[in-house]
C-alpha cells in the first residue's frame, strides 16, 4: 500500500496539471480567425465605399487626375495609373486583398505571433478612415505634378515641408518612394541601394531625372503619410523584412567607412495638417524598423478596441458567442 500511494499522488498531480493547461489553451488561432472574419467585412465595406464615392480622397484623386490629364496630355499614362488607387483595382487595395488571403496559410509566417500581428494590421488597414488618409499620398503626388495649381490635402505645402524638415526636393512623386505598392529598393553592383519603380510608375524616373539613392533619401526625405504614419499597417511582414535588410546593408556599408547611418524612420517628418482620429492615435512608423527583422509584431497596443491587458502580442478579440 505504501508503494502505491506515491504513484496515485503523482497521477492526480499530472491530471491537475493537464486540466490546468487545457484551461489555458493557446487562443491565437481563434484570434487570427476572428480578425479574418472582421477584415472580410471591412474589405466589403471599403469596396463599396470606393465604388460609391464615400471616400473623400478617392473622389479628389479622380477629379485631380482628370483635370491634370486635360492640361498635361504627356502625363496621361501616369495619371491613369495613379487614378487606379481611387478604385478597387489600385495597388493599395489589391495589396490588402493579397495580405488578407495570405493569412489563411500559417506557413506564410515565422510563427503564430507574426501571423496574429499581421492579421491585426490588415484589419486596421482596411478601416475606411485610415484608407482615406492613406490616399492623401497619391492625391498630393498629382497636386505636385500640377505645379501647385491643385492643392495638397492633409499636408502642408511642398515649400513649407522643405523648410520645416530641411529635406531635399526629390520632385513630384516623392511621397510614394519607400512604399512597396509602387516600387522597391534595389542594390547595384557597388552595394548602393536605389529606388526602382514598378510598371507605369517608372515614368517618375523622367521627372526626377536622376536615381533616388537610399542613403541620400533616408537623410533628406520629406513627409508622406505612408512613411510617417501608416507604414507598419500598410506593409506586409515580407516587405518589412526587405526594408530592414536594405537598412542593415546600408548601415554596414557606412560603418565600414567609419560613418554612422540612421534609419530613414528614426525621425518623423513634419507635414500633416489633418488626420482621422484613428491615424492620429497610431504608434509612430519607426516601430516597424525595430521589429521587422524579428517578428514584425504589432504595436497597436493602447488604441485598439480589440485589446486587453494580456502580455501576449494580441489577445483582445472577444470569443465568438
Amino acid at each position: 500500500m505504501a508503494g502505491k500511494f506515491p504513484r496515485v499522488f503523482t497521477f492526480f498531480i499530472m491530471l491537475f496539471i493537464g486540466i490546468s493547461l487545457t484551461g489555458c489553451g493557446d487562443d491565437r488561432p481563434e484570434q487570427i480567425e476572428k480578425y479574418q472574419q472582421l477584415t472580410t467585412q471591412r474589405l466589403t465595406q471599403l469596396k463599396s465605399g470606393l465604388e460609391n464615392g464615400q471616400l473623400r480622397n478617392a473622389t479628389l484623386l479622380k477629379q485631380y487626375t482628370q483635370l491634370l490629364s486635360s492640361q498635361s496630355p504627356d502625363l496621361v499614362p501616369l495619371l491613369n495609373e495613379l487614378a487606379l488607387d481611387a478604385s478597387t483595382t489600385g495597388p493599395m487595395y489589391q495589396s490588402l486583398v493579397r495580405r488578407h488571403a495570405d493569412l489563411a496559410n500559417t506557413a506564410n509566417y515565422v510563427d503564430l505571433d507574426q501571423q496574429l500581428a499581421e492579421a491585426e494590421n490588415v484589419y486596421q488597414a482596411t478601416d475606411m478612415s485610415l484608407y482615406n488618409d492613406m490616399l492623401s499620398d497619391p492625391v498630393n503626388v498629382v497636386a505636385d505634378l500640377s505645379n501647385g495649381k491643385l492643392a495638397r490635402v492633409n499636408s502642408i505645402s511642398r515649400e513649407a515641408a522643405a523648410l520645416a524638415n530641411g529635406n531635399e526636393d526629390f520632385g513630384a512623386g516623392s511621397q510614394l518612394v519607400g512604399n512597396p505598392s509602387y516600387g522597391s529598393w534595389q542594390t547595384n553592383s557597388s552595394g548602393t541601394s536605389f529606388w526602382a519603380w514598378y510598371g507605369m510608375y517608372a515614368m517618375f524616373s523622367n521627372i526626377f531625372q536622376r536615381p533616388i539613392y537610399y542613403d541620400n533619401w533616408s537623410n533628406r526625405r520629406g513627409y508622406s503619410y505612408y512613411n510617417d504614419v501608416g507604414r507598419y499597417r500598410y506593409t506586409s511582414p515580407k516587405q518589412a523584412t526587405a526594408q530592414a535588410k536594405t537598412f542593415e546593408q546600408t548601415k554596414k556599408r557606412f560603418e565600414s567607412q567609419g560613418k554612422r547611418f540612421n534609419s530613414p524612420y528614426a525621425k518623423t517628418r513634419t507635414g500633416s495638417t489633418s488626420l482621422s482620429r484613428q491615424s492620429a492615435s497610431a504608434p509612430k512608423a519607426s516601430t516597424t524598423t525595430r521589429t521587422a527583422s524579428k517578428k514584425f509584431r504589432s504595436n497597436y497596443s493602447k488604441t485598439s478596441s480589440f485589446r486587453n491587458s494580456s502580455s501576449r502580442t494580441t489577445r483582445g478579440i472577444s470569443r465568438g458567442k
